[in-house]
């Protein structure tokens, strides 16, 4: 499906989290489509490389990024590795996320960690590494993907839940500052609702597909707060399907 947003990325460089499989392959094609030399960081080595392979025949710039954004001294390290490199990131989008499905009394310690970690405090780690150096450069743009759940929430996702709800007044909270800081840095929050992708196939196979949205469409919301002029800032947008039961 063609992507009905129009944006010039070329010469920039965007770095999209989770960018292997599902909504973050969606958004690392739609970002190369529109010229940008797209990183796709994972910690799935043959996917990843797969779409770059991909992305590489077509004639666009990409490539492959090893990165475990639960690890805060792996994530500064690519970005050192960038730096010595020369290569700036222009567009940054924190999309890894992970959930685990249980009833909070069935939880354990690890799980938790491991879904907080992932999805909030990796985040946080590749904002602290990148926002700096998009303040010493006057410019780029963050794009947090959010989910539904940071705002409304449901039984087995406590963790996911809170993790998305921290995310989002993160989000919030560097927008403000980059106000103040820094008028050519954009901050998005992007609040998808359900998708047909692996992150909820793969746990509910049996899942209504009618009840879901294309990860394209959320892929071209992410084009679409790129693509706003330097005069104006979207600070939150918000994609759910016609049906989707979890928003408001």
């Amino acid at each position: 499906m063609d992507s009905g947003v129009r944006v010039d990325l070329h010469g920039r460089r965007a770095l999209v989290t989770g960018g292997a499989r599902g909504l973050g392959a969606s958004i690392c094609r739609r970002l190369a489509s529109a010229g940008a030399s797209v990183l796709v960081a994972d910690v799935r080595k043959d996917m990843a490389r797969e779409l770059c392979d991909d992305l590489t025949g077509a004639g666009r710039d990409a490539r492959f990024v090893e990165m475990d954004v639960r690890d805060p001294r792996m994530v500064a390290d690519v970005f050192r590795d960038l730096d010595a490199e020369g290569h700036a990131v222009d567009v940054l989008v924190n999309n890894a996320a992970v959930d685990v499905s249980k009833p909070i009394e069935h939880l354990t310690a690890d799980e938790v960690t491991r879904v907080v970690t992932t999805n909030l405090l990796g985040p946080m780690y590749l904002c602290l590494e990148n926002y700096r150096r998009m303040v010493a450069r006057g410019g780029g743009h963050i794009v947090n993907i959010l989910s539904t759940a940071a705002n409304r929430t449901w039984t087995e996702a406590g963790p996911y839940a809170a993790g998305k709800t921290g995310l989002r007044a993160f989000t919030h909270t560097l927008f403000k500052e980059a106000q103040r800081d820094c008028p050519g840095i954009g901050v998005t929050g992007v609040i998808a609702g359900g998708m047909e992708t692996p992150f909820i196939m793969e746990r509910f196979p049996d899942a209504d597909v009618s009840m879901l949205q294309s990860p394209d469409i959320v892929a071209d919301t992410v084009l679409y707060a790129l693509s706003v002029p330097a005069g104006s800032a979207v600070s939150e947008l918000v994609v759910v399907p016609r049906k989707e039961p979890s928003w408001p």
